[in-house]
């Protein structure tokens, strides 16, 4: 297990859509756990595959976003290749991404979800759901098609994103090389 870097929107990896998980093996639970570890470390309640460089058709989500504050019996969800089979209602939420740290937009989703996927034994599993966690569920697949938030937002309001998130790279960048 180890938490991995997240990218930084605009990077074109971001952009890519990812592939299909054909098998769970062992890599594939690796991936679930580093993923984790890096959302809750991010202080996150979502994290897709893309957004660590990985091009698989997973995702995670934990809308508590700590072990310590999750109801018992609720575990964090391990999605691999989701697919939305209803959604219906709307809902406009203040939504911020860890590829897009320190940012927020109001973004209108569907308020309920259905949604099919593979669990990590390789057991297709529905899970519906409303409020937040459909938000999550709605944001964090959107990653696996190459979409982020921003997208939803007007133009003028994505570039001044932009322009903060460019600027945040390369503090990193000489963070990183001053190191």
């Amino acid at each position: 297990m180890a938490i991995k870097d997240i990218l930084i929107w605009p990077d074109p990896e971001l952009a890519k859509v990812s592939e299909e998980v054909e098998t769970i093996d062992d890599e594939i639970r690796a991936l679930a756990e580093d993923l984790l570890e890096t959302m809750y470390a991010a202080d996150g309640v979502g994290l897709a595959a893309p957004q660590i460089g990985i091009h698989k058709r997973m995702v995670v989500v934990d809308i508590y976003g700590s072990e310590e504050d999750r109801p018992s019996g609720e575990e964090p969800l391990v999605i691999i290749n989701p697919k939305f089979v209803h959604k219906e209602g709307e809902l406009t939420w203040e939504e911020g991404c860890l590829s897009v740290p320190g940012e927020v937009g109001k973004v209108t989703r569907a308020g309920k979800v259905t949604m099919t996927y593979t669990d990590l034994d390789g057991n297709e599993q529905t899970i519906e759901a409303e409020g937040l966690k459909a938000v999550a569920l709605q944001h964090e697949c959107d990653h696996l098609d190459g979409k982020l938030f921003v997208e939803y937002l007007s133009r003028l309001k994505r570039n001044m994103i932009k322009k903060r998130m460019l600027k945040l790279k390369a503090e990193r960048e000489e963070e990183d090389a001053a190191a």
